[in-house]
């Protein structure tokens, strides 16, 4: 195995992944050095998603037309220049600007040309474990985030990791030539601008739909800016963005009946096996930044935890995350995709049914870590699998799309996890304050009516001890509230559960589509595409 390519590429995959596992630990710090709130930070971690899943299949197509070494490159240059800027930055906006966009941008290029490079890189035995090596280093990723995120947050700064960011990047750049850039397109593809624009836009409107539908309404308005025939705005981005994504297959569809290069070969979304390991990369991202969003904020927000003790809390997951991944290569000559794929998503919906048993105002923290680590043994498996699942199903020429098609599947869950969950975490906080302050006979009536005034606007996720503050700010005191209090913290907990809730169904959801993934062991794989499966065949392990 070429181990200084594997060293490049995988230093490439850390450092994409580290990035989201440091934000997610340090939503509190965040909170208090901006002075915002934990929703906005939501939005940054959800643009930074956004973003890249709205460029990666034109970033995949661009490493075809530049070259995926030099795409790779140039990427890795851009994301430099987002750390620092992230590293020095004076306010949301200078951080939405550096991290969510710029680094975004940047790794729209990196990730499509990194899967192609593996493919180019390596055959046979050695693609299916270096496969699984990538899948271990992102999860040596989410390890490091929290626990190190955590600590250099806590005793130092954030800013000290994205610092470090631009100095590992630079590295990266200065050992590049280590990598093959494989063969060259004989005639580099032009770039669908068309397409561009209407995947982009999109994939964006339908994200920024679910992301607001916490504060302005999912379908009728709460604090929507506009309510077009009395629905929420939220609702029309959605069904707007969805429309776009259509106009998208009919233009590619235009595009090719005339002859012209298109953004994205849609036929190639007809082999079962790769459109198996999109749903798949797209399910596993949503419920794990779904539920690497709800942790967060029981342990810091409910718990009182700092970054570092969270960091700590989380580790289980992390390093079963790792262990499980490298193992899941290991053992990828004996059991098939599809068996991994399935026991990953059992074992995800196993963690998430002990966690939602653990929510409590005093955590059990052996038993919770516990299944942090089962949780992450699942995530574990399937990341094993996913790489070397899609890039096998295709030829050569096709790798940076179908890498561009991998990473805007995953992106796109990981937006969408983190949006959803949070939105319905949002959302279900003021639904759950209002009912427990109208049903409390300690409560008077007209503060029952400021309650209801509120939570129609939306109630922040905050600490016990800041809404006490808020509560003795409007004039309540006394036993009056404590019961407020009380029924707050009790709400908190109610609409956790319910953000797990609906990941564990996403997780059931996504055990019945692997029916499609190979059921030929992993290291079988070679680089010719496993032959599409009979539609009325299936065979079983």
């Amino acid at each position: 195995m070429k181990r200084k390519t594997l060293l490049v590429l995988g230093a490439a995959q850390f450092l994409m992944v580290l990035d989201t596992a440091v934000m997610n630990v340090s939503i509190s710090q965040l909170v208090e050095d901006f002075d915002t709130t934990v929703t906005t930070i939501q939005t940054a971690i959800t643009l930074y998603a956004l973003v890249m899943a709205a460029l990666m299949i034109t970033g995949g197509k661009l490493g075809d037309r530049w070259g995926r070494k030099r795409a790779f490159g140039i990427g890795m240059a851009i994301y430099a220049v987002g750390s620092g800027l992230t590293a020095v930055s004076w306010s949301v906006g200078a951080l939405m600007v550096g991290w969510s966009v710029i680094e975004g941008v940047g790794a729209a290029l990196v990730l499509p040309a990194l899967l192609a490079l593996v493919a180019e890189n390596f055959t046979g035995k050695d693609r299916a474990m270096a496969y699984g090596v990538l899948g271990g280093i992102a999860g040596a990723g989410v390890a490091v985030g929290p626990i190190v995120g955590g600590w250099v947050t806590t005793y130092l700064t954030w800013r000290v990791v994205f610092g470090a960011e631009v100095v590992v990047a630079v590295g990266i750049l200065l050992a590049l030539r280590w990598v093959s850039s494989g063969p060259r397109h004989e005639r580099p593809p032009q770039l669908d601008v068309g397409g561009s624009v209407l995947s982009a836009s999109g994939l964006a409107l339908v994200v920024l739909g679910i992301v607001q539908s916490s504060s302005w309404g999912l379908l009728f308005p709460k604090n929507s800016p506009v309510a077009p025939l009395g629905f929420s705005l939220s609702l029309y981005c959605v069904v707007g963005g969805f429309a776009l994504l259509y106009a998208f297959t009919r233009w590619e569809r235009h595009r090719e009946s005339v002859g012209k290069d298109v953004l994205v070969n849609l036929d190639l979304l007809q082999v079962r096996p790769l459109r198996a390991g999109l749903v798949t990369a797209l399910s596993m991202q949503l419920v794990l930044m779904g539920v690497f969003f709800a942790n967060p904020l029981y342990l810091q927000v409910v718990q009182g935890y700092n970054a570092f003790e969270t960091g700590l809390r989380m580790l289980p997951v992390s390093v079963m995350l790792f262990v499980a991944s490298v193992g899941g290569a290991r053992v990828s000559g004996s059991y098939s995709p599809r068996t991994m794929v399935r026991t990953g998503f059992l074992t995800i919906f196993v963690a998430i049914v002990g966690l939602l048993s653990l929510i409590d105002p005093e955590i059990s923290t052996l038993p919770y870590m516990v299944f942090l680590g089962v949780l992450g043994t699942g995530i574990g498996m399937i990341s094993s699998q996913i790489g070397n699942v899609t890039q096998s199903s295709v030829s050569g020429e096709a790798r940076s799309e179908v890498g561009g098609l991998q990473n805007t599947a995953a992106q796109f869950g990981s937006a969408v996890g983190t949006a959803l969950i949070g939105a319905i975490v949002l959302v279900g906080l003021s639904a759950s304050i209002g009912k427990l302050v109208a049903q409390d006979p300690a409560i008077s009536a007209p503060v029952k009516a400021e309650v209801a005034t509120a939570t129609a606007k939306g109630i922040p996720f905050i600490s016990a001890d800041q809404m006490s503050a808020a509560i003795a700010d409007a004039g309540v005191a006394g036993a009056e509230a404590d019961a407020l209090n009380s029924s707050y913290q009790e709400a908190q907990l109610s609409a956790l559960k319910v953000g797990l809730l609906v990941a564990g169904l996403v997780t059931l959801g996504a055990l019945s589509l692997t029916h499609n993934l190979p059921t030929q062991p992993l290291a079988k794989l070679e680089d010719e595409p496993e032959p599409d499966p009979e539609p009325q065949t299936e065979s079983t392990d």
